[in-house]
C-alpha cells in the first residue's frame, strides 16, 4: 500500500513539474536538460568549437542542449554552415538512444576497447596530439536498490568511471561534469576530484527537486 501511495504521489508530482511541462513544450526528452542549462549558464561549460562527450547519454536531453548551445555559437561563425553546432557532440551509453541531428552516438561500455577505438576515430586531430576532449558529462546512476550503503557504492564506482575517462581522453584546461548523490561515499567523491582538478564545486540547479540527494561536482583544470 504504501508503495502504491509513493507511486501515485511521485506520478502527481512528475506531472505537475513544471521543468517536466517545460520539456514537453520545448522538445527536450527530460527534464535533466535544464539541470545543465543552470549549470552551464552560472559556469560557461560549453563554448564554442568544443569536443563535447556525454556519457550515459540516453535518453538524449543532456546531448540535446549543448547541440543547442552549439548550435547558436555556429550562428556567429562564418565558417559553420547554416543551423549547425560550431564543435562536435559525442554520447556514448550502453542503452539505445534515439538519433539527435548532428550528435554522433556510439551503443556500447566506454571502458571496453572496441567503444574506445570507435571513440577515439572520431576525434578530431592527432592521437599524438594528445587529449583532445573539452568538456565530459555524465548524467550517470545506477538503478537504485534503496540499500543505502550498495547504492553509495555503486554510484561512487559511476564517478570513477567518468573520472578515470576524463583522465585519459580530456585536455588539461577541461572540465568534468558528473551527477553524485549527497550521503554515505560522497565526500570520498569529492576528495578523488580534488586530487585530480584545480577547481571542484558542487552544484545543485533548482531543476533538481529539493526532496533529491542529487547533486552534481563539477572539476575543471587538470592539476
Amino acid at each position: 500500500m504504501a508503495k502504491n501511495k509513493f507511486n501515485k504521489d511521485w506520478l502527481n508530482d512528475h506531472l505537475n513539474d513544471p521543468y517536466v511541462k517545460m520539456a514537453q513544450r520545448e522538445g527536450y526528452r527530460a527534464r535533466a536538460a535544464y539541470k545543465l542549462k543552470e549549470i552551464d549558464e552560472q559556469d560557461r561549460l560549453i563554448r564554442p568549437g568544443m569536443v563535447v562527450v556525454d556519457l550515459g547519454s540516453t535518453p538524449g536531453s543532456w546531448s540535446q542542449y549543448v547541440r543547442q548551445r552549439l548550435v547558436e555559437f555556429g550562428k556567429k561563425n562564418p565558417h559553420v554552415s547554416e543551423g549547425k553546432p560550431d564543435g562536435q557532440i559525442i554520447a556514448i551509453d550502453i542503452l539505445p538512444m534515439e538519433p539527435i541531428a548532428d550528435v554522433t552516438y556510439l551503443q556500447g561500455d566506454f571502458r571496453e576497447e572496441e567503444v574506445l577505438r570507435q571513440f577515439e576515430a572520431l576525434l578530431p586531430g592527432n592521437p599524438e596530439d594528445g587529449p583532445r576532449v573539452d568538456l565530459v558529462l555524465s548524467d550517470m546512476a545506477p538503478n537504485l536498490s534503496g540499500v543505502g550503503v550498495a547504492d553509495a557504492a555503486r554510484m561512487a564506482h559511476l564517478a570513477e568511471l567518468a573520472l578515470e575517462f576524463a583522465k585519459a581522453h580530456m585536455k588539461p584546461e577541461g572540465a568534468l561534469l558528473i551527477k553524485c548523490f549527497h550521503g554515505s561515499g560522497y565526500s570520498q567523491i569529492v576528495e578523488s576530484f580534488k586530487k585530480v582538478f584545480k577547481v571542484v564545486a558542487p552544484r545543485k540547479p533548482k531543476a533538481s527537486r529539493d526532496k533529491s540527494a542529487e547533486t552534481f561536482l563539477l572539476g575543471k583544470n587538470f592539476k
